[in-house]
């Protein structure tokens, strides 16, 4: 019944939520678990690591809402 409330939530976290889908998940996810410190562990097959311009961007965005430093 808050519809614009939900509006407003969902483009305040809209970069957080292109950033968490710009490669194959759940790798972006694990990625950014692993970069807040909260230790997802590493990738196993068929997952791979992130592209490096890709984690660059991710990290970025975390940084942006305050989830890394």
């Amino acid at each position: 019944g808050r519809r614009e409330q939900a509006v407003a939530a969902a483009l305040n976290y809209l970069d957080l939520i292109n950033g968490l889908f710009m490669e194959v998940n759940p790798i972006p996810v694990k990625t950014a678990l692993n970069l807040m410190g909260r230790e997802a562990g590493v990738f196993r097959l068929p997952m791979c690591e992130m592209e490096e311009e890709n984690r660059a961007r991710l990290r970025t965005v975390l940084a942006e809402y305050g989830l890394v430093s």
